[in-house]
């Protein structure tokens, strides 16, 4: 038997963003099944606006966070259709027919934490946004259009996807901050398509934008050694054709860039 030849390996030329997934029952009612689930719109952002590789580690669990970030150059994390529980931040459930994914949350929780001790660049976006919150010990207001002086952050029903992620309310940002400049001023019009919010900013996190209502809308990480930024919209959907929304893309996958460089800088050292 003639050997099969060896094929070398290339090395990956673009940043690699770990991407978590939703755990989810699909199909008919009495016959549905298990699936890990990925929002094609989320996929599509990182490789078409932050020029990034996304990647997924199915069933991956609290104890091999250390070991996958090193594989990695960014971390996502997505928006979903399910809400971060309540039980992480002290509250019962107040609506049982929402969608929940405690296994999502066992995950995300943990990995905000060591992109923040180990400095990976962490994008959040929606349910995203409310993970980093609940994982530095902030609160989720589980639903915002019943809050006295706030205003209906969901999405309407009854109308097209554009429709849906067309804009929704403004937002108003920290002068002279990373948005501000992404944004090319101090407002900017955003989408909107969620029922749950910040209630108590967690210690650590800098609010840099606020819709009228003065719900926090985006912060960054303080202090941290690379991006750490998180939007309550969703800046995915055409990131191509929105100019904001493609900045923000841009300079996570430039952060990523610089984190890819210096891995691969260390995995050379390490093999000399």
């Amino acid at each position: 038997m003639r050997p099969t030849p060896s094929i070398p390996l290339q090395p990956f030329l673009q940043p690699l963003v770990w991407l978590p997934a939703d755990h989810r029952l699909l199909g008919e009612e009495g016959h549905q099944s298990p699936f890990l689930v990925l929002g094609d719109k989320y996929a599509r952002a990182l490789k078409q606006c932050a020029g990034a590789q996304p990647v997924l580690f199915p069933l991956a669990d609290m104890a091999q966070i250390p070991a996958l970030l090193g594989l990695v150059d960014g971390v996502m994390l997505t928006g979903s259709p399910s809400n971060v529980h309540p039980s992480h931040f002290g509250q019962d459930v107040l609506d049982a027919c929402l969608p929940l994914d405690l296994q999502r949350d066992a995950l995300t929780l943990a990995l905000v934490r060591a992109c923040r001790e180990s400095g990976v660049p962490l994008l959040g976006i929606c349910r995203g946004f409310q993970e980093i919150n609940v994982a530095l010990g902030g609160s989720l207001e589980q639903s915002v259009h019943e809050r006295a002086g706030h205003f209906d952050h969901r999405d309407p029903e009854g109308v097209s996807l554009d429709q849906a992620y067309g804009p929704a309310h403004e937002v108003s940002f920290a002068p002279g901050c990373a948005f501000a400049q992404w944004a090319g001023g101090d407002t900017a019009q955003v989408n909107s398509l969620h029922g749950q919010g910040i209630a108590r900013l967690a210690h650590g996190l800098r609010a840099l934008g606020h819709s009228s209502d003065g719900l926090v809308e985006a912060f960054e990480i303080e202090g941290a050694a690379a991006f750490a930024y998180a939007v309550q919209w969703h800046p995915e959907w055409n990131c191509q054709e929105n100019t904001f929304y493609r900045a923000i893309f841009a300079a996570f996958g430039q952060a990523c860039a610089r984190s890819h460089a210096g891995r691969k800088t260390k995995e050379a050292i390490a093999t000399v």
